[in-house]
């Protein structure tokens, strides 16, 4: 499985999509594979699912995390100037997660001339089980309307199709079949196809993308009690 080899990454897809965990997961793989790596969290659309909630594990990993909205205290569209340096012309790359609406779209925008100067991908991510991801003509209009708000064409689509601890395996092969769909309709890259880590041997040759498996960061506060009680206890690590 390659990893990113442009200087920046960014990440985007529908609240729920799953994306934030994506983001997470891929600077923490490139972290681990040496990479000199920075997370830069510009979703200032919603405040409670944030890969900046993870900070102490990423640093752990050796991930620079990078926050707006005042170091993440507030949500409001505060960018600060230290994110400026992510387009520096050093050795280390960025993701950068971004929200999925519009008015994430539109941060992003803020930064088009200085993305204009530096190699970067844009990768879109699609859950085939959320609302606004059922249909390939609803996922094809959004990608084109966070083309237009951001300013950014997206250049490679990511598969994050699940339904939480409840995802099967067979989510995750239709969700496969239906982003390898969209991405020839778009003449786009499929980049990956995302799932937690126990599902990679079940999952070897079924699927059109490379696999990248996962583990589940992003614990949301009905699950904290599984994280105390041993579910999620490799966070404490």
């Amino acid at each position: 499985m390659m990893l990113p080899d442009k200087k920046i990454t960014i990440i985007s897809g529908h609240y729920g999509t799953g994306k934030t965990e994506f983001a997470v997961n891929l600077a923490i793989r490139m972290a681990r594979e040496g990479q000199k790596t920075t997370l830069v969290d510009l979703d200032i659309v919603n405040p409670y699912f944030r890969s900046y909630e993870r900070k102490r594990e990423l640093e752990k990993e050796g991930v620079e995390v990078l926050v707006t909205s005042r170091q993440g205290k507030i949500d409001i569209p505060a960018l600060p100037a230290e994110i400026m340096k992510i387009f520096s012309h050093d050795h280390k790359k960025s993701i950068i997660d971004v929200g999925g609406d519009p008015v994430g779209a539109r941060v992003l925008g803020y930064y088009k001339t200085q993305l204009d100067t530096v190699p970067h991908d844009f990768w879109f991510c699609v859950n085939h089980n959320r609302p606004e991801n059922r249909s390939k003509d609803q996922v094809i209009q959004y990608i084109k309307e966070t083309e237009q708000l951001s300013r950014q064409p997206v250049t490679g689509l990511i598969n994050t199709t699940h339904l939480g601890r409840e995802t099967e395996e067979n989510d995750i092969i239709k969700g496969d079949a239906f982003v390898a769909d969209i991405a020839s309709t778009l003449e786009l890259p499929f980049i990956y196809t995302v799932g937690e880590e126990k599902f990679e041997s079940l999952l070897e040759g079924r699927l059109q993308a490379s696999f990248f498996p996962i583990r589940i960061y992003m614990i949301k506060p009905w699950e904290l009690d599984d994280a105390k009680g041993g579910h999620f206890a490799w966070l404490e690590e």
